[in-house]
């Protein structure tokens, strides 16, 4: 068998486990073809961003578990996992990788609801009479 590299990528709730081998340029998420999983091709293409960087999206195979969250923070998370593990299969994309802004984890997420408010920010309704 061929050496895989794994990594992770986090965002919002959302996390996936990134597996890259050598290979056609196969890409999996939850045993689907990416372009099912994903049907927006925006969300498709996020998913390809590190792979057209470094120019060589048929040269590996990625196998992508993805859990929690929805479909646009998994793949965002897909993205950024995709980004760590081919950081350690050649750490000479930094430079390329970090230009494409693919190395930056997200750190927004949920804002918590506050104590004698409706939600995060939303008060009740005041009424003065």
């Amino acid at each position: 068998m061929e050496k895989q590299k794994n990594a992770v990528g986090r965002r919002k709730e959302a996390v996936t486990r990134v597996f890259i081998s050598k290979g056609e340029g196969n890409i999996t998420v939850n045993g689907k073809n990416y372009t099912e999983y994903f049907p927006l091709v925006y969300l498709q293409n996020q998913v390809e961003v590190p792979l057209k960087a470094i120019e060589s999206a048929d040269k590996f195979d990625v196998k992508i578990n993805a859990t929690g969250g929805g479909l646009k923070g998994q793949a965002e998370a897909a993205k950024l996992g995709i980004s760590r593990a081919l950081l350690e299969i050649n750490p000479e994309y930094r430079p390329t990788l970090k230009a494409a802004g693919c190395l930056t984890r997200d750190p927004r997420g949920v804002e918590r609801k506050k104590f004698g408010h409706k939600k995060a920010r939303r008060s009740y309704q005041f009424s003065k009479r």
